[in-house]
């Protein structure tokens, strides 16, 4: 699952870097501003769900290592 959340983390990271590098005029003119926020909501809500996917996966080696 950690290739699904890092893949998560890059597309809302690039998503927002495309926005502000190229659609920054356009967003403001059309009032979707907004959607640079959604990004990094999206980024920074990846980030915790990283973290337990990677405990998740270290406890499952552990696990199996054990038996």
């Amino acid at each position: 699952m950690v290739p699904f959340a890092v893949a998560g983390l890059v597309a809302w990271a690039v998503a927002g870097l495309v926005l502000l590098v190229f659609f920054r005029d356009w967003l403001t003119a059309t009032g979707h501003e907004n959607w640079l926020s959604i990004c990094l909501a999206g980024f920074l809500v990846g980030l915790p769900g990283l973290a337990v996917m990677l405990r998740h996966d270290a406890n499952r080696r552990r696990r199996r290592a054990n038996r």
